[in-house]
């Protein structure tokens, strides 16, 4: 019998304990896994470096003229324009969100160029009204391909003529190089948008922009919104990530709630371990005299004692680690989302191991120090 033995042997000689204690510790690194990936998404938006935003200055549901569109082209700095507007669909049923935008076709894969599709797909939806482009995340999800015919309705929008749904060919599934959000939304024309809605389509929601080079991104911006400074649709303008930001932000200051949430649980959980495995040593306290007598050297119990409480934090943390990165996964399939995947990524992993130590060591200490300072004649005498 090794010490690694012995070390499994006694942390798993009461099993219902030990699995108790590793189903907290399991529990506490996924709350830190899943809230950590989420709370990185939300700080480290997807981004294009020359890519800007301009939106009403009020908020984001308030439209801006479409005059605006022309005007922004000619701004220096700016080489591609395009714009969109929030269409709010859903497919068939309600419960079934499909992020949507109607967008201006050609522009728009300008200023997305990470957006790809085949040449021949490309100039069917660009050409054709009557076309919808899917991302390739919303279209594995509902199982579309090129040529079906989706009936496409909106919570925000009605037409004008009546009809519940606009029937739209699906004559274009894009992918993206990079993770940026909207990858998976579905397109449609803006043209086939403001012809049909019953309200809403002389009137645009924000514009995308790109830039000669990210330096000009701040003279840019401040020439736009001077530009419609003291009109009745005053803009602002921003790169693409603070955007991002400042629309997740609508959902309140995440990064501080996961902070509490994660901090919470991590000290719930270290008085739990620490105060059985106090009392888990206690218990042993005879059988440590007997290590000692058979030769064990004080330092020598005091590592099988603290491995013990580092053991059981690793094997508890992964597990809480592999859980949360399934429940990511199984997310992310549920909602066959229009922004890029929150994974857990190697930076939260890794920290999530040094935790997992420093957790193990905190834990064990007192333990281990009590077993250190044991007298052979004190363990009989309490045994």
């Amino acid at each position: 019998m090794n010490r690694l033995t012995l070390v499994r042997k006694n942390l798993f000689r009461k099993k219902t304990r030990s699995t108790l204690l590793l189903l907290s510790i399991a529990i506490a690194f996924l709350l830190y896994g899943a809230l950590g990936a989420f709370n990185q998404f939300w700080e480290d938006p997807p981004q294009a470096p020359t890519r800007l935003v301009t939106l009403n200055k009020i908020n984001f549901t308030q439209p801006l003229p479409y005059a605006y569109y022309n005007r922004l082209q000619s701004v220096d700095g700016i080489v591609a324009a395009s714009h969109a507007n929030w269409f709010g669909g859903y497919f068939r049923e309600p419960t079934n969100v499909v992020t949507s935008f109607a967008v201006e076709p050609e522009s728009w894969f300008t200023v997305y160029p990470e957006f790809t599709m085949p040449a021949e797909q490309r100039a069917r939806f660009i050409s054709d009204r009557t076309c919808m482009a899917a991302g390739a995340p919303i279209a594995e999800q509902y199982g579309w391909s090129v040529g079906d015919r989706i009936p496409l309705q909106s919570n925000i929008f009605t037409r004008a003529d009546g009809a519940e749904a606009w029937q739209l060919e699906v004559c274009a599934i894009y992918t993206s190089t990079a993770d940026t959000a909207g990858a998976g939304a579905v397109l449609l024309h803006y043209e086939l948008f403001r012809e049909t809605a019953s309200f809403g389509g002389n009137s645009l929601g924000w514009f995308v922009l790109l830039t000669e080079d990210a330096a000009l991104n701040e003279s840019v911006s401040r020439g736009i919104d001077d530009m419609f400074a003291n009109s009745s649709a005053e803009t602002e303008t921003s790169t693409e990530a603070a955007f991002n930001q400042a629309f997740l932000e609508q959902f309140g200051d995440i990064a501080t709630i996961l902070s509490l949430v994660i901090g919470a649980a991590f000290v719930s959980i270290l008085i739990i371990v620490g105060t059985t495995m106090v009392l888990a040593i206690a218990e042993r306290t005879k059988e440590i005299g007997v290590l000692k007598t058979l030769g064990f050297r004080n330092n020598a119990v005091f590592g099988l004692v603290l491995a013990e409480s580092v053991f059981l934090s690793l094997l508890g943390g992964l597990i809480g680690l592999g859980l949360a990165a399934g429940l990511l996964m199984a997310a992310e399939a549920g909602l066959g989302d229009a922004f890029p995947p929150i994974v857990i990524t190697f930076e939260i992993a890794a920290s999530a191991v040094g935790l997992m130590l420093l957790f193990g060591l905190i834990t064990g200490l007192i333990p281990a120090a009590s077993a250190l300072r044991l007298k052979i004649i004190d363990a009989f005498s309490k045994g």
